[in-house]
């Protein structure tokens, strides 16, 4: 495999092991619905502020999600199209049927 197939492997791998995390995707498949504060979006998936907000700089770094302030409240959404298409095909290969 040459090197640059390799970085490539590499951070698919990483990507997915982002994605993997059962906390991680709660808040992901909140965002896809809307943008969402800290504090609905620990609602929604019934953890601390702190917790979610861990969570959520994980995921800002993977660029999974993004942030926009608004006062001194922060809205999370989701980063692109392209995350919500992964969630997406990946529900429509999980619920194929042979």
């Amino acid at each position: 495999m040459e090197n640059n197939n390799q970085d490539l492997v590499y951070t698919l791998s990483e990507f997915y092991k982002i994605m993997a995390d059962y906390t991680r995707m709660k808040i992901i498949y909140a965002l896809i619905e809307k943008e969402l504060c800290v504090t609905e979006i620990a609602e929604i998936v019934n953890m601390s502020q702190t917790a979610v907000s861990y969570q959520l700089r994980i995921l800002r770094g993977a660029r999974v999600v993004k942030h926009r302030r608004d006062g001194k409240m922060i809205f999370y959404s989701i980063d692109d199209e392209h995350v919500s298409d992964i969630i997406h095909t990946t529900v429509t290969h999980l619920e194929h049927e042979e």
